[in-house]
């Protein structure tokens, strides 16, 4: 199918706002903190702003890969400025631009080292947006290393809770993942014998063997299947959704871990077909297994995030499963949950993290009666947690039906198993919820503001998108399932 080249390089915008922001803010004197967090707020406000545009604009009906840019970069090495969507990477793309915009806005009332801390995150997102956007091999790792490095110094500087060793255990394993993927590259690019970084080029069939297929797609999926919390490579997960500071817990589990799920989907099943057929059952099982593991160990937890961080590794072992059944239903399923589950857990940090500036404590004990403290800001609370269940009318709804229902026909013992988990995830969080917003007054905690309607706009935003997407799935649907039978037409 013809390449859509853009009239406009609405791609290449989205990351100019992103280095836009990240200059003017290294400009501005450190004590200018009300500008910088304008600044912020209009820079992702205007990368949001592009990501619903082409999320709109998108041609369903043509399909494929739309607003494509191209520029060589070196040519004798067969490196590409090369960008485009189609209907996977658009919804990351969305996803993205709301979790970054919310996440600004959340973090308004910081005060500690601000200049620092909104020119890391802009940094980190550029990285996020190229790695969702990126065709071409080379570019495809830069942006995935750009993504990872400004991690470090976010939960090191201005996290909590051990934040030094989650810091480094963090950016241990994901360096790890990265050693795993750039092998992985080399060697197809070597093996294919085009001199061209080019994903689609290398996207042909028949290009490699089965044998080479094989090894490679083991590569990848190891190597982004580590920051997508695949078990058993998942630990340094939880670890970090506690240490990292509010937005950066948001972008972590709502963006970051959908980087690797994405990657094993965009570099693995893309380029070895074959070595995800052949892999698959091993993806399945690995999977299933994150899936009630996270649920029975969420079980025990006494810290609030340890919680929601353990929840992750079982929903996002549900995006793993949904790849494993090599179907249209599965796939479709997946990409939705990458969407919904990074929402959902934007959403559980956002909301959180106001309980948590207020009240100084994550710990399930220390809260109680947080409903007649604080009912809105626990009102998002709750919805973040009904959403984590997957009550109907909400996003994670539809996407979990149709990965189980996938699971159902092609592993009918693993989506037995995920389908008891989820009763198990449902009991864990719905004991939360219990203990956190009802029950006693705690009376140290009365009189604590709630969240204002000015502070609550984030989570007023991820609400609305959340019931937006479960009351009408087709949106997603219709999306995704453009990229999705082509992608399986594919398959020999």
């Amino acid at each position: 199918m013809p390449l859509t080249y853009a009239a406009f390089p609405f791609l290449s915008t989205i990351l100019l706002a992103c280095v836009a922001g990240l200059l003017i803010i290294l400009f501005l004197p450190a004590e200018r903190e009300r500008e910088i967090k304008w600044v912020s707020a209009v820079c992702s406000g205007i990368t949001l702003a592009i990501s619903i545009f082409l999320f709109i604009a998108y041609d369903q009906d043509l399909g494929g890969y739309q607003f494509v840019e191209r520029i060589d970069w070196v040519p004798s090495m067969g490196i590409t400025y090369f960008n485009g969507v189609d209907g996977f990477g658009l919804p990351m793309l969305l996803l993205t631009g709301i979790v970054f915009f919310t996440g600004v806005l959340t973090m308004w009332e910081m005060t500690l080292r601000v200049k620092e801390f909104f020119a890391l995150m802009f940094l980190l997102v550029a990285g996020v947006f190229g790695m969702f956007m990126a065709l071409d091999l080379f570019f495809i790792f830069v942006w995935y290393d750009v993504s990872l490095f400004p991690m470090y110094l976010l939960i090191a500087v201005w996290g909590s809770t051990r934040k030094e060793y989650a810091a480094m255990k963090l950016t241990l394993y994901l360096l790890a993942g990265s050693a795993l993927i750039l092998p992985g590259i080399i060697y197809l690019v070597i093996n294919a014998g085009l001199n061209t970084f080019d994903l689609l080029a290398l996207s042909e069939p028949g290009l490699f063997t089965p044998g080479q297929q094989r090894f490679a797609f083991l590569l990848f999926y190891i190597g982004f299947g580590i920051l997508a919390g695949v078990w058993p490579f998942h630990t340094w997960s939880p670890v970090g959704h506690v240490a990292a500071p509010t937005a950066v817990s948001m972008i972590h589990a709502g963006v970051l871990m959908k980087i690797g799920a994405f990657g094993v989907l965009r570099l693995g099943m893309t380029l070895c077909p074959l070595g995800w057929q052949y892999w698959a059952p091993l993806m399945a099982f690995l999977a299933t297994v994150g899936i009630v593991y996270g649920a029975f160990v969420g079980l025990s937890q006494t810290d609030v995030k340890y919680v929601i961080g353990y929840s992750s590794v079982s929903h996002m072992g549900i995006v793993g499963l949904g790849l494993a059944t090599v179907s249209v239903d599965g796939l479709n399923g997946a990409v939705f949950q990458m969407f919904a589950h990074g929402l959902m857990t934007a959403l559980f940090f956002s909301s959180l993290g106001y309980i948590y500036d207020k009240t100084h404590t994550k710990t399930i004990a220390d809260l109680g009666g947080m409903l007649k403290t604080m009912p809105v800001a626990t009102g998002y609370f709750i919805v973040a947690a009904l959403t984590g269940i997957g009550v109907p009318c909400l996003a994670s709804f539809w996407a979990e039906l149709m990965v189980f229902i996938s699971a159902f026909k092609v592993y009918p013992i693993y989506g037995t198993l995920a389908i008891c988990a989820l009763a198990v995830t449902a009991l864990f969080i719905l004991r939360v919820v219990q203990k956190v917003c009802y029950g006693p007054e705690q009376q140290r905690f009365a009189g604590l503001p709630d969240v204002s309607l000015g502070l609550g706009a984030p989570r007023i935003i991820l609400v609305s998108v959340i019931v937006i997407f479960g009351l009408f799935p087709s949106l997603m649907f219709d999306m995704i399932q453009t990229a999705t039978i082509p992608f399986l037409d594919r398959l020999p």
